[in-house]
């Protein structure tokens, strides 16, 4: 009778029947049975089927069946060790249903015989390491709504402080001892010509969306609340009491909707222009007599784009630093005259809006939404990859976003306790939704279906503006959008319905 092994794989010793005990094969040979096999001649197996090992005398019950007895099996010296094959202590101790197949049940039967394979098995020189199958989803199924930031908080830093503090010094060490390199452009006044072309197409892009943005508005209906900044495309407003405007207790924070414009979808975000980008900071005495231009036009200017209506100062040689801030142009007067180069590309021009005229076929609206969903994209993918370079900075109380090494000393911040501050601008490092921000409206899941309902107001998701423009307009959505407009989300019928969902 067997019984339940131990974790060391042994059975119980008080056990008084002869039972059967797995053989540990030991990776040494005894060098006293080396010299008995020389001198009697025989093989290890044929020790084996003489009755001679302690295997035979205990299966015949002669003398007393200890585990211990068999520490290990000698070997033929001409097989090494490492050149079988091993077999785990468990598969010693598991029954096999098979009788008659495995060493355990041939030692219950006092067969005698132990069989083991004639010819060694080399085992695998190649280790294989388990490995976690991993997998990565760029866009989650559902994300969180976008949060909505107090005009009495500061906006977070992109980059935490203590972070910018620990590359500092680590940069810091680095560069000890070390002669100091060259700086690269932007850096020493010149500009990168590999950007130029992402500059230009950035601009047109910029320019197509405003102009699709006038056809779409007129066959997709976008209202605009009178009092706050909240739009909504849809054909009726939604009725949230969502308003923060100007006697909103009074209306219960219901929105007075109105017709809304492309700078409503668009928001305008302006900056000083700049005739030299490295020159000096803008004083509050000159904050009017700077022009201000769009920031995305700004930046494109910066980074190699000739706009005629707003000249830039454009070097030929790296500047030559005399401080730690200050420096001096090189002398460019043995150069040759610069050329006028013919741009890489044709700048588009914004339509009027008398000569925008409304699309009635459904499939010229279906590719126009494609088309500006498109613009959409590459604007904010190519804004991305120019801010890498063309450092923008935003202040971090009120939405003012200045394109340069530096922000402006104009003193015309009014956020919450500016007058701590005396009006100056808490500038930070811009991000692309500072620079472009994409505006988050109510996702219609249905534009001919019923409009939303304020009971069911947790189960809608939100997408910026202009993909809800262009998604009902017969787009297809956007992947990177499909986690915030919740379309995998069931969206109850009634009352009741809705508050059954646990």
């Amino acid at each position: 009778m067997l019984l339940k092994p131990d974790r060391t794989g042994r059975f119980d010793r008080l056990n008084r029947e002869p039972v059967a005990c797995p053989v540990n094969f030991q990776n040494r040979i005894s060098t006293e049975s080396v010299k008995n096999l020389k001198k009697t001649g025989k093989t290890w197996v044929n020790r084996l089927k003489t009755g001679k090992t302690g295997v035979n005398r205990m299966k015949t019950g002669k003398t007393g069946a200890d585990c211990n007895s068999i520490n290990h099996l000698y070997l033929p010296p001409r097989i090494w060790p490492p050149m079988l094959s091993y077999q785990w202590r468990a598969d010693f101790v598991k029954l096999n249903l098979c009788s008659g197949l495995s060493s355990l049940s041939s030692l219950e039967r006092s067969s005698g015989e132990l069989r083991l394979q004639s010819k060694p098995v080399v085992p695998s020189r190649k280790f294989y390491q388990p490995c976690a199958l991993v997998v990565r989803c760029d866009h989650p199924q559902n994300a969180d709504l976008p949060r909505y930031y107090s005009k009495k908080e500061k906006k977070p830093f992109p980059v935490p402080i203590v972070e910018l503090r620990r590359a500092a010094r680590e940069r810091f060490k680095k560069s000890r001892g070390q002669p100091k390199k060259p700086a690269p452009p932007p850096k020493n006044g010149l500009i990168v010509k590999s950007l130029v072309p992402l500059a230009c197409d950035l601009l047109n892009a910029r320019i197509t969306l405003i102009n699709n943005l006038k056809k779409l508005l007129k066959v997709v209906k976008v209202h605009a609340c009178g009092f706050c900044n909240e739009i909504h495309v849809g054909p009726v407003g939604h009725p949230f009491k969502s308003c923060r405007g100007h006697r909103a207790s009074i209306r219960k924070g219901l929105h007075q909707w109105t017709y809304a414009t492309v700078d409503d979808v668009l928001l305008p975000v302006d900056a000083y222009h700049l005739y030299d980008r490295l020159g000096k900071r803008i004083r509050h005495d000159e904050r009017f007599s700077i022009p201000r231009i769009p920031a995305v036009v700004e930046l494109c200017i910066q980074a190699g784009v000739d706009v005629p209506e707003f000249p830039t100062k454009r070097r030929r040689k790296p500047i030559i630093w005399i401080g730690k801030s200050e420096f001096v142009d090189a002398d460019e007067s043995e150069l040759p005259d610069p050329v006028p180069e013919v741009p890489l590309k044709p700048l588009l021009t914004e339509i009027p809006d008398s000569e925008i005229v409304a699309l009635c076929d459904e499939e010229e609206i279906i590719q126009l939404a494609e088309e500006t969903l498109k613009a959409w994209e590459q604007m904010r993918r190519g804004a991305k990859k120019l801010m890498r370079m063309y450092p923008v900075r935003v202040c971090g109380y009120c939405p003012e976003v200045h394109v340069g090494p530096s922000g402006h000393k104009a003193q015309n911040c009014g956020a919450h306790k500016h007058q701590q501050r005396n009006g100056q601008h808490g500038w930070q490092s811009a991000v692309l939704d500072d620079l472009i921000p994409p505006r988050y409206v109510w996702h219609l899941p249905d534009a001919k279906g019923p409009p939303l309902r304020r009971e069911l107001r947790s189960f809608y998701g939100q997408a910026p503006a202009v993909v809800e423009i262009c998604v009902q307009a017969g787009a297809a959505v956007p992947d990177q959008n499909k986690p915030t407009m919740r379309l995998d989300i069931g969206i109850p019928t009634s009352l009741k319905e809705a508050e059954m969902v646990v």
